[in-house]
């Protein structure tokens, strides 16, 4: 690996053919998203942290909502938190959104209301890392960032049949590398466009297209027809199976939640008090005693009435419904009507509980 800086079948001297054979593809082919076509720095900002995590199709609903609610980086800031949430709610990995509007009110306070054009004042907002600031600064600003996220790193493991895995170091140096004398320097922002457009479309994990690709003259992965094999998949963090008892605090049409889940999971929306355990036994007893805390009087659990899957990164999580009565309340609870929860900031395993709740209601 050492030593290595273009894909070999690649030589510096075609690197403009395939750099211009990448661009007019894009041209032709780029899908018409909302955030391109001249977008500002905080609507690519905003897409940026959207699609982390979360595919294409998925996210484009949710970005015109959220643009539609805080069209202006200064319309973020000054929203309450709770409001950020709630028109984020069922986007998932809410953390993305508290850091966006952490670093809406940054940047109104420190850099006048616009994403800084700085590297190193782009990564002093929450939740910008280097990927983010790269993709910013070269998508809205067109300075020359590279953007390397799975997709371009897939492109150019095939480009230069690269072994190894992207969790790897030697291989993220080496497609680095290549990415650097790739990369367009007089439209930066369009060619890593191009490339995420290029893996995400085309050059794909499985059954990649590659008659369509605009860069399969320079492909050594194509060559060798073993396109598939690279780059090697990374290692597979196991699957952690949890229970978790969730106490169920009904008064006709509401049902009492609480802020966050479990673990330090889920902190700013509201959940149906919860507690994690290595069992059925020891989450319920868990909650008990959570719910001890919380209530000035005395707390009461039944036997489970239903159960619900639900899955959070690596966590396979087995609910068990339990129903609470809570003899003086608690001030950290909060009522919620059922009949209204789709526009609060209400987690998406809350909402799954509401649903099994009509199939199995009680008293």
């Amino acid at each position: 690996m050492k030593g290595l800086i273009l894909p070999r079948g690649l030589l510096s001297t075609q690197i403009p053919a395939a750099r211009r054979a990448l661009l007019e593809w894009f041209r032709r082919s780029a899908r018409p998203l909302p955030w391109r076509h001249h977008p500002s720095p905080y609507e690519v900002w905003v897409s940026e942290v959207m699609l982390q995590q979360t595919q294409v199709a998925t996210v484009v609903p949710y970005y015109k909502r959220f643009l539609q609610a805080f069209p202006t980086l200064e319309d973020l800031a000054r929203a309450p938190l709770e409001r950020v949430l709630r028109v984020w709610s069922g986007m998932g990995y809410y953390r993305r959104a508290r850091n966006l509007h952490r670093g809406a009110q940054t940047a109104l306070e420190r850099f006048g209301g616009s994403f800084p054009a700085d590297y190193h004042q782009a990564r002093s907002l929450a939740g910008v890392g280097d990927y983010t600031a790269r993709a910013v600064l070269s998508i809205a600003y067109n300075q020359p960032y590279g953007v390397l996220d799975g997709n371009v790193a897939r492109v150019i493991a095939r480009l230069g049949a690269i072994p190894g895995n992207s969790g790897q170091p030697e291989v993220r140096r080496a497609v680095e590398g290549v990415l650097g004398q790739l990369l367009s320097p007089r439209r930066p922002g369009d060619f890593n466009q191009a490339m995420m457009e290029l893996g995400q479309t085309i050059c794909l994990p499985r059954s990649p297209r590659c008659p369509a690709c605009p860069l399969r003259k320079w492909c050594r992965a194509l060559r060798q027809g073993r396109a598939e094999a690279y780059p090697e998949p990374k290692p597979r963090r196991p699957t952690e199976r949890h229970h978790l008892a969730a106490g169920i605090i009904r008064h006709g049409g509401l049902v009492a939640l609480v802020r966050g889940l479990d673990d330090g999971l889920l902190l700013d929306l509201w959940n149906f008090p919860s507690a994690f355990g290595s069992s059925r036994a020891q989450a319920t007893r868990k909650l008990r005693e959570k719910l001890a805390s919380l209530a000035r009087g005395s707390v009461r659990l039944g036997e489970p009435i239903g159960e619900v899957r639900h899955s959070i990164t690596f966590r396979s999580i087995r609910v068990h419904l339990i129903p609470t009565e809570v003899s003086d309340g608690a001030g950290s609870l909060r009522w919620f009507s059922i009949s209204r929860l789709r526009g609060a900031a209400v987690s998406k395993l809350a909402r799954k509980i509401v649903e099994r709740l009509q199939e199995v209601p009680f008293s």
